[in-house]
């Protein structure tokens, strides 16, 4: 196949890219949309821009279903070539109308694509005619159109929107409340398992943690952002617009986190530095911390003569999102003992966020062997990358399944996006028990008898 060399502009790769692991701008706003129960999305674009998703996001999102919002259940606008010509306005304020008569949502998000960009439909001029007939109704325009960037900024985008359109400034401050950013989505392979994950590991040390995504009460848990003492973002780049702006707007303070924490390790530091920054009390932490770890050891126990007899220290590779690719990197390693070999971060992350990331994926590893880190997209130059290593494992997405035959002779499993080989609901590598979880998936591929 002919593939065309790439060429680098700030960051983002132009040319001919083969399978890259994200969508576009909409996409993003598109699935965080419905990955928060009760917002409707409507669209505003082609046909073929919400059924795409249904194939791409959410299916390579762990075979899931759009629900009862997403996929062909999504009210879209659906615009072809009498609406280049004549415009696309009327048939929307139609369409909006009657979905909010149709369908009992929360909050109605139109989000607008590439075409009504082109053909110069005012989309927020419709949505604010909209707002002032019907003041009662919660609606907002997510504005992704013109080829706006990645799934990743249209996740970015759908917040911006609310801040901006939905979330009132005088909002009184409440004790403990925290918001949690960074997880996108369908984007994320495990967010529904890690959204809750996070909530309980937070709730555990007094903590009210604000997901949105992944729960129930989408108006009211949106409406009281303004209202968290801090905001957590798990991601070294995604999320982090959203929580300067929330800085900037409600003096809302913020910390990051290079991704969602696995394992003991990486959850104990997560918990003690989340405990410093809100004032919770270190005997709390600590206690839950200890209770934590004993079980979670005692369990790994269970598979110690899998793990140090039938495959002891063997070399793995990692392809992913750098949220999961630095998480489960420092999880292999620092507490299964496995030697990273290559790691390829797919979602092609700021050049300050690589810095980050650079130094987890070296400093923040307890190994003898450090992984060649490479920022790539492309599929087949993933696939190039790949070969004449000396790796066992690949952990990667379901486009690297068939990289297990005598040209690599390694065992895969699929643990990012797109995930087409296997079924994720609530199952997560996130916290404490998380990282036996991993290791289960891991050694479940070679267990047999020793």
């Amino acid at each position: 196949m002919g593939i065309s060399e790439p060429l680098e502009t700030n960051n983002v790769i132009s040319g001919a890219i083969e399978a890259p692991r994200y969508s576009c701008a909409l996409a993003g706003a598109y699935s965080t949309a419905v990955g928060i129960f009760g917002v409707v999305p409507i669209l505003h674009s082609g046909a073929g821009c919400g059924i795409g998703q249904l194939f791409g996001q959410f299916y390579g999102g762990g075979q899931n279903a759009g629900g009862p919002y997403g996929g062909t259940s999504t009210p879209c606008s659906s615009l072809v070539e009498e609406h280049v010509i004549f415009g696309g306005e009327k048939k929307l304020e139609s369409l909006i109308e009657s979905t909010v008569e149709l369908v009992n949502g929360e909050l109605f998000a139109v989000i607008s694509g590439c075409v009504p960009s082109l053909i110069g439909d005012d989309v927020g001029a419709v949505i604010r005619r909209y707002k002032e007939k019907n003041p009662e109704i919660p609606i907002i325009h997510v504005n992704t159109s013109g080829f706006a960037g990645t799934s990743y900024e249209g996740y970015e985008y759908f917040f911006d929107s609310v801040i901006d359109q939905l979330l009132e400034e005088k909002v009184p401050k409440e004790k403990g409340l925290v918001n949690v950013f960074g997880i996108v989505p369908f984007q994320h392979i495990f967010w529904k398992g890690e959204a809750r994950t996070i909530k309980t590991l937070l709730e555990k040390i007094g903590l009210k943690a604000n997901l949105i995504v992944g729960e129930f009460d989408a108006l009211e848990n949106l409406k009281k952002i303004p209202a968290a003492e801090y905001n957590i973002v798990l991601s070294s780049w995604v999320g982090h617009e959203t929580a300067k702006k929330l800085e900037g707007k409600f003096d809302t303070p913020y910390i990051s986190f290079p991704g969602v924490p696995i394992g003991p390790k990486q959850t104990s530091e997560f918990l003690r530095v989340i405990g410093e920054r809100l004032d919770v009390s270190a005997d709390v932490i600590e206690y839950l911390i200890s209770s934590e770890e004993r079980r979670a050891y005692r369990f790994a126990e269970y598979v110690g003569d899998v793990l140090l007899i039938a495959r002891p220290h063997p070399y793995f590779a990692v392809v992913a999102d750098s949220n999961s690719a630095v998480s489960i990197t420092k999880y292999l390693a620092n507490e299964m003992g496995y030697l990273p070999d290559i790691v390829q971060i797919t979602d092609n992350p700021p050049e300050e966020a690589r810095e980050l990331i650079n130094e987890e994926l070296t400093t923040g590893l307890e190994t003898p062997a450090w992984p060649e880190i490479i920022y790539e997209v492309d599929a087949y130059r993933i696939r190039e990358n790949l070969k004449d290593r000396n790796f066992m494992f690949l952990l990667a997405s379901s486009l690297e399944t068939f990289i297990s035959g005598p040209e690599f002779n390694a065992i895969h499993l699929t643990v990012s996006f797109p995930s087409y080989d296997r079924i994720i609901l609530e199952r997560s590598y996130a916290g404490f028990s998380g990282g036996l979880t991993l290791m289960e998936d891991v050694m479940s591929k070679y267990a047999g008898p020793l």
